[in-house]
């Protein structure tokens, strides 16, 4: 007698739920559904590449999800955790035994005047497309403002200089918030050298984006004909809607083992996970070993084990700076920055690899479930204790 399989929907198709989906056939009686928007899996890694055309963006899912998993081209919108179902924005309605939230982030919707009409984001496959028209219509020698100084903002700024284009990069404060002293100076050699005007330190917030132009807050004015938005990430609102406990950005609020504080049968990956409400650094480096776990996690409660909790560890960022160049800051484990960085062609090496190496983890894990392995030990647990001490007076 053929044992009844376990339904377990993942909610988002990007690296942790690809990841979570292909890791779960390590047990043959699961069946696995992945819900996404999109009908093809998304590099948002290369999104900037899409716009100036290096790359395209995008892998088929025929090539990265594993034999058995069923993909459904849809958006959730709402978890009934009660019932054990979500409703699809479609109208239709799936039931499952367990969950995996791995629904992901999206750019951080701008609250600047003028910014939502103006600027074009960077954060979707549709923003990029829609911002690669822009930059191939404006003429080649048209001002180009971007907005943001993070890994995203200096990846697009260095990737349109490459290109010819004159752009200028408005920090809002300080250029790689993230990077070390040192790290930052050689990202900001390879800009200079790329014909980037930097615009960093006092008064260089953007308070106002309008058609042709970007004000910042000592009222310089920066001429503009494409403005590009990267700064900041936010999260879908499907957990906060459903009405599951989640932090002030609307992650899903879980244990150390990535399970919901509100249902046992709900456990999140990736960027809008909050384990602990202490959540990971928003990145693919982190989100796919958050899925590899929380995959273990749906494993274990079927298995009727207790689940591990997690442990996971950092390595640094990987910055391209145009095709030709590029910052590796390394860190230690618990992703605190080093002093040490690797800059010029080899970072730009190192970053292409790191770039096709995510998309060979997917697909490793797809012909083979439970072959991938990630860097552990990062003093998640110290943090952890050390969070919920309660504060002296």
């Amino acid at each position: 007698m053929t044992a009844q399989k376990t339904r377990v929907i993942v909610i988002g198709g990007g690296y942790a739920g690809v990841l979570a989906a292909n890791h779960l056939r390590l047990n043959e009686n699961v069946d696995v559904t992945l819900i996404n928007p999109r009908p093809k899996f998304v590099e948002r890694i290369r999104l900037h590449q899409l716009v100036t055309g290096t790359d395209d963006a995008v892998v088929d899912y025929s090539e990265i999800l594993g034999a058995g998993i069923q993909l459904i081209v849809d958006s959730v919108a709402r978890i009934d955790a009660p019932r054990r179902s979500i409703e699809l924005a479609s109208g239709g309605e799936l039931t499952y035994d367990y969950l995996i939230y791995a629904i992901g982030s999206h750019g951080a919707a701008p609250v600047v005047p003028g910014a939502a009409e103006f600027a074009y984001p960077i954060s979707e496959l549709e923003h990029a497309q829609q911002l690669k028209a822009a930059f191939q219509a404006a003429g080649t020698d048209a001002p180009m403002t971007v907005i943001g100084a993070g890994p995203t903002g200096l990846e697009v700024a260095a990737e349109f200089a490459e290109e010819g284009r004159r752009v200028t990069l408005v920090c809002g404060g300080v250029l790689g918030p993230y990077l070390h002293a040192r790290g930052r100076r050689s990202a900001a050699k390879r800009l200079n050298r790329l014909g980037v005007t930097i615009i960093d330190g006092p008064g260089s917030t953007a308070t106002e984006v309008r058609p042709d132009c970007v004000i910042l807050a000592d009222g310089r004015t920066i001429a503009s004909t494409v403005t590009v938005w990267t700064a900041g990430f936010g999260v879908p609102d499907v957990a906060a809607r459903s009405g599951l406990s989640t932090d002030a950005a609307g992650r899903l609020l879980t244990d150390e083992t990535l399970t919901s504080v509100d249902d046992p049968r709900i456990v999140a990956a990736g960027d809008a996970s909050a384990p602990s409400n202490l959540p990971l650094r928003m990145s693919c480096q982190a989100a796919i070993p958050l899925g590899a776990q929380a995959a273990n996690t749906v494993l274990s409660r079927i298995a009727g084990t207790e689940p591990k909790p997690l442990n996971q560890a950092f390595t640094g960022q990987c910055i391209s700076l145009g095709r030709d160049g590029g910052l590796v800051q390394l860190a230690h484990l618990d992703d605190t920055v080093m002093p040490l960085h690797i800059g010029g062609r080899a970072a730009a090496t190192i970053k292409e690899a790191v770039c096709k190496g995510t998309v060979s983890f997917l697909q490793r894990e797809a012909r083979k479930p439970g072959s991938y392995f990630w860097l552990k030990g990062g003093k998640r647990q110290q943090k952890v204790a050390a969070a919920s001490q309660p504060v002296r007076p």
